[in-house]
């Protein structure tokens, strides 16, 4: 056998013992997804809010899975903001044209734009709630997303409630250049205004928090929430890795990290970020159901105590 020979069939080997790779097709079409290095049915994780029930890692979750989980079905109403005419002001193309990746967006997500605003109730405590979609061209911030958040901001104020802001993007988005970095300074100028009216704003940080809307609003929040194992960050790792030339701590940019230097005020597991964000409410706005319960019980005893002391003299 000659080496020609040997090396033909030890390339057959070597294509049997590779597995195709399975296509994005085939892998939506799945019944598992990967998780810890292993195959977990997809019923698992969504009936666990999209956690794995075994090592607790936060899968993605849409803005209108994530209304569905917090609020219920059909119990919140959607805010939509005006929509820009001029969708592609500078006519970007690279491998494909930017109104091609809109449409592409559009019909992946059913949105509109990258974000999902809506009226919804919270321990009765009426608020407005915008989400961002990771899936939307990365979660990316443009001129619809600004009108979103500055429509669901004014809805906040008119209502006089608090209003909540889940992150979950890239940044700022590059197809539309310097209108697309026009939104920071929009945004927050809202967000400005809703804080003059002494009214919370609540900011949850999902995977991944990064670029120009974690530079923006999601760091100006009364409270900010990281949810379990977020990236929160500006820049990414490596590039502050090359910049700062020193080693960084293995939990560098992620929530837990963030929290330990100041920057977030709580980590909270998926399902514990609604009733803790109901229990802030309720004491910012000096609304205390349970207290107040606790407190006409009291009320009842004192008077029953009274009368019995009344009796007995």
């Amino acid at each position: 056998m000659n080496w020609l020979t040997k090396f033909i069939k030890a390339s057959e080997k070597i294509k049997t013992a590779i597995r195709k790779r399975a296509s994005k097709s085939e892998i939506a079409a799945s019944k598992y997804i990967s998780c810890h290095g292993v195959p977990v049915e997809k019923k698992i994780i969504e009936q666990n809010n999209f956690v794995c029930p075994e090592c607790n890692w936060h899968h993605f979750l849409s803005p209108s899975q994530r209304f569905n989980m917090m609020f219920g079905d059909n119990n919140w109403k959607e805010i939509k903001g005006a929509m820009v005419r001029d969708i592609d002001p500078y006519k970007w193309e690279d491998t494909k044209k930017y109104t091609d990746r809109l449409a592409d967006a559009k019909k992946k997500t059913g949105q509109d734009c990258a974000i999902l605003s809506c009226e919804a109730k919270i321990n009765d405590i009426d608020i407005v709630v915008s989400a961002v979609n990771f899936s939307w061209i990365g979660g990316s911030i443009s001129m619809n997303e600004g009108e979103n958040v500055l429509k669901s901001v004014q809805t906040a104020i008119d209502k006089k409630c608090p209003y909540i802001f889940f992150s979950g993007s890239g940044g700022m988005r590059m197809m539309t250049n310097m209108l697309s970095l026009m939104q920071m300074a929009r945004m927050t100028v809202a967000i400005n205004e809703l804080k003059k009216n002494n009214l919370p704003y609540v900011v949850v940080v999902a995977s991944p928090s990064t670029g120009g809307l974690q530079a923006s609003i999601c760091s100006t929040g009364d409270i900010i929430i990281g949810e379990t194992g977020a990236t929160m960050a500006f820049a990414g790792k490596r590039i502050v890795q090359n910049t700062e030339k020193t080693d960084l701590e293995s939990d560098f940019q992620t929530v837990e990290w963030q929290m330990k230097h100041g920057q977030v005020d709580l980590v909270l597991d998926r399902k514990d970020i609604m009733p803790t964000i109901g229990t802030l409410l309720s004491i910012l706005l000096k609304k205390h159901p349970a207290q107040d319960q606790t407190s006409e019980e009291d009320d009842d005893s004192n008077e029953s105590l009274t009368v019995k002391t009344k009796e007995a003299s």
